[in-house]
């Protein structure tokens, strides 16, 4: 910093006795301060070491200060550059006394606020000035202070040692600079670009960046924000009389009017009832007919609308939210994994609730994660805000289903690679009693109880069995689903007959490379070792307090009934499954419906049912044994799960898969079967998703583009065949109508700020359907679907086949065609090879040509010397020199 200008003040009377050199002298020296002195910049660490702080230790009315020299020295040597002292180092050694003077200098007379005293001369003068000038500043009045402008003056740098920290802080070259020099051909200049195929590995990396030049950062923004209470308006049915001074609540109570017992036995035996029944029997039998007949009460106005709205009018295709439901007193930072509807009871929506945590933080939570173990919550249209039931799982669950022969049986997979069951049939009624119907939203919040009366009537419900760790999966289950009513496999993956007709098998995948069978049936046992079990299990039932002991003979001692590989084509190792759909897994068809408890039959008793001998099962063959899987690499794999037997050692493995496709950049996250068509999947993952059909092996039949965000999730409508959802990490929601169009979404629309993690529709009734779609911050929000997207088009499932078969065409032409130029491409390439080889034979042939007639004129040449020299016309110089 440059040193301040200040006006610099001249004492009279004092100063001008003083033995110093005047002003002139000071000037005419050239350096702008006395000899005897020199100005000094002190940092505040070299005030407070030497006790010289300015306005603190010194001030104007003591402005001097006594140093030690030896004090000086030794600061000197520890600080050596640094010191402030290191640029008067050889005046400070050649000083003959033992304490230097350090004058403070407030008005910065010298330049600087401090200056050193470098003579004892000048020492003494300044700290004991003479008596005459002490007399006379006593005896004499004070002399008036008149402030003289001083005009500054330059003075020659000096250096404090700045420059040598400048030196250290900079960076030097310690090598000289390499230099590299790129060049091309100069024949290679404006040449056509020729582009080929190499390996990933063999090219140099060019991974992204974030381009500034295309972001825009605000630094600064202006937000008011302001607080205000919130308001609420609401009535009653209550008149406001004008005689009265305030408003009262008043209510009336009905009840209905009965005739008596006499008075009705009169009115059933008049003869006027007699005459009315005789004269309407015969319309109303007309009437009953007719209803029998067809629907007087439909529409049939909107039923002729119905295909015109589809191409114009003015017609809602808006998802309206009709409902949302987030938990956050059990657990923060959570997110959904999975999303079920319950099958029978109308309104009840089952969520796997997992913490959102990176595999660090699990393992330095994980004292944390045990003592608030992991939740599956039953969310109910009647409360919002409280779950009707939870499910306590051992880990992490991502993924469960709700068991086809009986609602109240659920399968889950979890983290560690464990299959779980759950039995809530002790506590369905919490359920029934609960259920909003997903009709009248207005009832919704009727009846609320508190949060503690909440957490009374919905405790957790305990697992009834799991899997052995050890014969189970070795990575997180990803996908789990049961096996139809209507068969069983055996051990070696062969479909046999159900006689019992009750789903009694599971069907599980995980990225270790295999897809597992289960069987929830205990083994064949007699009579007394069943009744053993039997004692055993009613016994647990009352030691844990209420948990169903129904698979309590299964309970971490469940093993796989046999696992299938994934072995790769071409090379070895195995894909990892990420999600699998077996053809013979399709759900209902477009006349879903929530069925009643009270229609479906009793519940089969598990615990009852025992594995049948292999003997009087008969295998069927009109069940397919196909299954699609998608790994986590982007590939889908369609493969057979019956295992084959080696005819040299007997064992026996999995086959290799049919074929193999990579469509997708990434994991695969959503593989479902059309609800209408039993060989068309579909399936979403990376940028993209592609529509499969079963009997086509030139791959995906539909393929869309890649989008700017990832999609996450995805879904086939339930009522209409054409109708795909798929959610992207950004939370959008897009509907693609592939009648419509293909080349983009019919229709885009925003549900929340994270990333959509499942999608599940359900159907209520021929009138409302609904959406269900969670995202990544445990969030579940339940959106109505319109009239427009649940209502399909006349003939529109034969449409989409159509549509599916001329792709399918399109598919096998484009594969024709790429087998005729591979063909045409050979053909070419051999007819170039056999026209250079042709080339080739001419060129040689033209130089064995020039090659005999330069021997013959060589030969020539020899010959006519030969003669000329026999007969003497010429020398033997001439020879030489001729050519």
């Amino acid at each position: 910093m440059s040193a301040k200008k200040h006006k610099g003040t001249v004492r009279k009377g004092k100063d001008k006795k003083d033995n110093f050199p005047s002003r002139a002298e000071e000037t005419s020296a050239g350096t702008g301060h006395p000899d005897y002195i020199f100005p000094l910049v002190l940092t505040s660490a070299t005030q407070e070491l030497f006790g010289c702080r300015g306005d603190v230790d010194v001030s104007v009315d003591k402005p001097h200060k006594l140093l030690r020299k030896d004090d000086i020295i030794v600061d000197m040597r520890n600080r050596a550059a640094v010191s402030d002292f290191s640029v008067i180092k050889q005046a400070v050694l050649d000083y003959p006394d033992e304490e230097m003077l350090l004058v403070f200098d407030r008005d910065f007379t010298y330049g600087q606020s401090f200056y050193l005293v470098l003579t004892v001369e000048a020492k003494e003068n300044m700290l004991r000035p003479p008596a005459d000038v002490e007399g006379e500043e006593d005896g004499g009045d004070e002399m008036s202070e008149t402030p003289v402008q001083k005009t500054p003056e330059p003075t020659p740098w000096s250096s404090l040692g700045s420059e040598r920290e400048i030196e250290e802080e900079s960076v030097m070259d310690t090598r000289p600079r390499l230099m590299y020099k790129f060049s091309r051909v100069r024949r290679e200049f404006g040449a056509p670009p020729r582009f080929s195929d190499y390996h990933s590995g063999d090219v140099v990396s060019c991974p992204s960046y974030h381009d500034k030049s295309f972001s825009l950062c605000r630094m600064e923004r202006e937000t008011s924000v302001q607080a205000v209470p919130n308001t609420k308006s609401s009535s009653t049915q209550t008149l406001w009389f004008c005689y009265r001074k305030h408003p009262r609540n008043m209510c009336t109570q009905y009840e209905p009017r009965e005739l008596e017992e006499e008075e009705k036995e009169l009115a059933l035996q008049s003869d006027d009832l007699r005459r009315f029944l005789s004269s309407v029997t015969a319309r109303f039998d007309l009437a009953i007919q007719q209803n029998e007949i067809m629907n007087v009460f439909v529409d049939d106005w909107r039923n002729l609308g119905d295909d015109d709205s589809m191409f114009g009018g003015k017609v809602d295709t808006h998802l309206k939210e009709y409902q949302s439901f987030t938990h956050t007193h059990y657990r923060t930072n959570n997110t959904i994994t999975y999303v079920c509807w319950h099958p029978t009871v109308s309104g009840v929506i089952a969520v796997a609730v997992s913490e959102s945590l990176s595999f660090e933080e699990r393992i330095n939570d994980s004292t944390l994660l045990l003592l608030h173990p992991a939740l599956i919550l039953f969310w109910s249209f009647s409360d919002p805000i409280n779950p009707q039931l939870m499910l306590e799982c051992p880990h992490d669950v991502f993924c469960f289903e709700f068991c086809p022969s009986d609602p109240n049986v659920i399968a889950g997979g979890c983290m560690n690679g464990q299959v779980v069951l759950w039995d809530i049939s002790a506590h369905v009624d919490k359920l029934q009693g609960g259920r909003g119907g997903g009709i009248d939203k207005h009832t919704s919040n009727t009846n609320v109880l508190s949060f503690e009366d909440r957490r009374v009537r919905a405790p957790p419900v305990g697992y009834s069995a799991v899997s052995a760790v050890e014969s189970g999966h070795r990575a997180p289950i990803t996908d789990i689903q049961w096996l139809p009513e209507n068969f069983q496999v055996s051990r070696t993956g062969i479909p046999l007959e159900n006689k019992t007709l009750v789903s009694v098998q599971i069907v599980t995948c995980a990225p270790d490379c295999c897809v597992m069978f289960w069987d929830l049936r205990a083994p064949r046992m007699g009579l007394n070792a069943l009744t053993d079990t039997k004692q055993k299990s009613e016994q647990k039932s009352v030691e844990n307090h209420g948990v169903s002991s129904t698979f309590k003979h299964l309970d971490l001692t469940w093993k796989p009934l046999f696992r299938v590989t994934l072995p790769k084509l071409d090379t070895s190792g195995e894909y990892s499954p990420l999600k699998f759909s077996l053809r013979a897994c399709k759900g209902n068809g477009p006349a879903e419906k929530s069925v009643a408890t009270g229609d479906r039959p009793e519940p089969p008793d598990y615990s009852q049912l025992r594995v049948p001998s292999a003997k009087h099962q008969q295998p069927l063959e009109d069940i397919s044994t196909k299954i699609y899987t998608s790994t986590e690499d982007g590939e889908i794999v369609y493969t057979d799960w019956k295992l084959e037997k080696d005819n040299e050692s007997g064992r026996l493995f999995s086959p290799k898969p049919t074929y193999c496709f990579k469509v997708h950049d990434c994991q695969v996250n959503t593989l479902l079967l059309s609800p209408f068509f039993e060989d068309i999947i579909l399936t979403v993952g990376g940028w993209n998703f592609a529509i499969w059909k079963e009997d086509v092996m030139a791959g995906p039949i539909v393929r869309s583009a890649c989008s700017q965000k990832k999609c996450t999730a995805g879904s086939w409508s339930l009522t209409r065949p054409g109708l795909v959802y798929i959610g992207k990490e950004d939370g959008t929601l897009e509907v693609w109508d592939l009648l419509e169009k293909t080349h983009e979404p019919s229709q885009s629309q925003n549900v929340s700020t994270t990333c959509i993690t499942c999608i599940k529709p359900w159907t209520v009734s021929l009138r409302q359907q609904l959406l269900a779609v969670s995202d990544h911050q445990g969030t579940l929000h339940i959106l109505q679907v319109p009239w427009l997207l649940r209502h399909p088009a006349a003939n529109e499932k034969l449409n989409v086949s159509r549509f599916f078969e001329k792709e399918v065409e399109r598919l096998v032409f484009f594969e024709k065609r790429r087998e005729t130029q591979a063909r045409e491409k050979k053909d070419m390439e051999a007819a170039e090879q056999r026209r250079k080889t042709e080339a080739g034979v001419a060129v040689k042939q033209v130089e064995e040509l020039v090659e005999e007639a330069q021997k013959e004129y060589e030969d020539y040449v020899t010959l006519d010397r030969v003669i000329l020299k026999d007969m003497g016309l010429t020398t033997h110089t001439q020879d030489i020199s001729d050519p």
